[in-house]
């Protein structure tokens, strides 16, 4: 039992005619007994009783009626959606860590506006036909374009008491981020005044506002946090740059090329 069987079992029953149901299913009238027969066997019941003017519904067929329509109707709103999916324009968007999740969703509203029918789907990390990325993140072989910078801030919980002595502060650090020797010089030189590390800068950020320790985090990723205040120091901080990495093949993708024109012609205020 498929499907078709239970439209043509609809058709019949909303007919109440063979003929009619036939023509209506744009099918032969032998091929349509065949199916309602089949779908009786499968179910191991009478669904219709013929006469000479047509067919008289059984109990069983009253019950399957509204069984039926169902199905029918989730079946060709799923067939539909799949339609609708495959018209659009399709991009799939890589998402780096550390990326604040206020900007990824201004770049997603951009997004939908600069390319119609857009149907786009995230992942994690280094996939997809474009990326979202810290400049530093980008492979030989990828291009950058820039979207927003993103200045690094020095943090600290909100009750935290600070000396002047950069280097004798609780440093949190990353060691394995990008940004780790562009921040090094503010720790003295060395790692010693560490009292914690993370694999990534939004567990740092979360290491600050428990209080453990201060760090230097991008501005974005602070802002959204409680907890957590920014203060100033004698000292000049990085700036990191957001953009799309994506390879000169990624132009071809009509949704990319779309995307990547409407983001390179956009007013740098409109990320800020």
């Amino acid at each position: 039992m498929d499907i078709r069987h239970l439209k043509a079992f609809i058709a019949v029953f909303e007919e109440r005619n063979i003929t009619a149901a036939a023509q209506r299913l744009c099918i032969s009238q032998p091929t349509l007994s065949v199916t309602i027969k089949q779908l009786e066997e499968a179910l191991g019941a009478s669904l219709f009783k013929r006469g000479s003017r047509g067919v008289e519904v059984t109990e069983a067929a009253r019950s399957l009626y509204p069984q039926a329509c169902s199905l029918v109707g989730e079946s060709d709103a799923l067939r539909q959606r799949f339609r609708i999916r495959e018209t659009r324009l399709q991009l799939t968007l890589g998402i780096e860590h550390d990326i604040s999740p206020r900007n990824v969703s201004a770049l997603l509203r951009f997004a939908v506006q600069a390319v119609p029918e857009l149907y786009i789907t995230l992942q994690n990390g280094c996939i997809g036909d474009a990326r979202l990325a810290v400049e530093e993140q980008r492979c030989e072989d990828e291009l950058f374009l820039p979207i927003w910078d993103d200045p690094f801030v020095f943090v600290t919980a909100k009750d935290a008491h600070l000396g002047t002595n950069t280097g004798l502060y609780p440093w949190i650090i990353c060691p394995d981020h990008p940004s780790h020797q562009r921040v090094m010089p503010l720790y003295g030189n060395s790692t010693a005044a560490a009292v914690a590390s993370s694999g990534s800068l939004q567990h740092s950020l979360l290491l600050v506002a428990a209080g453990i320790g201060v760090a230097v985090l991008p501005r974005s990723l602070v802002e959204t946090m409680q907890g957590v205040t920014t203060q100033l120091i004698n000292s000049p901080l990085p700036s990191r740059r957001v953009g799309l990495c994506y390879s000169s093949k990624a132009l071809e993708h009509p949704a990319f090329r779309l995307l990547h024109d409407a983001v390179r012609d956009a007013p740098a205020h409109r990320w800020t």
